[in-house]
């Protein structure tokens, strides 16, 4: 007889809250608009964090409806590319303490933070 069967609790799994691609967007338009005001160190730091937290939840979701696909399609095959870069971004640490190295390290983990909301657009991960 099976757990289930002998009255024990059937495991789900936990429903899982879609990522918010607008917060994403917005936060990343922050440090790429053409208009971006420059940080100050402090609000950098800030971002920076944010953004790299917003790449590690984006990147299983992106991940599942990437794995959803066919193996040769190639909109699969752009969002495994991205999700490279974006893991490969999240293991570079600025090349300095200045202001300047900071910022082109964030607009770096911003623009993968950007491309990982469209690719959960495009994927059908979410709708809009």
């Amino acid at each position: 007889m099976n757990a289930i069967a002998q009255g024990a609790p059937e495991h789900k799994p936990e429903p899982t809250v879609p990522i918010d691609v607008q917060t994403m967007r917005e936060t990343a338009a922050r440090l790429l608009s053409e208009d971006a005001e420059l940080p100050s160190l402090e609000e950098l730091e800030t971002l920076a964090l944010l953004l790299r937290g917003m790449i590690m939840v984006a990147i299983p979701d992106v991940e599942t409806a990437a794995g959803n696909l066919p193996e040769d399609d190639i909109p699969r095959a752009c969002a495994l590319a991205c999700i490279g870069e974006a893991r490969m971004r999240l293991r570079l640490e600025p090349s300095s303490g200045t202001l300047p190295a900071g910022v082109a390290h964030a607009q770096r983990l911003a623009r993968s933070v950007s491309a990982l909301a469209d690719h959960y657009v495009n994927l059908g991960a979410q709708h809009g």
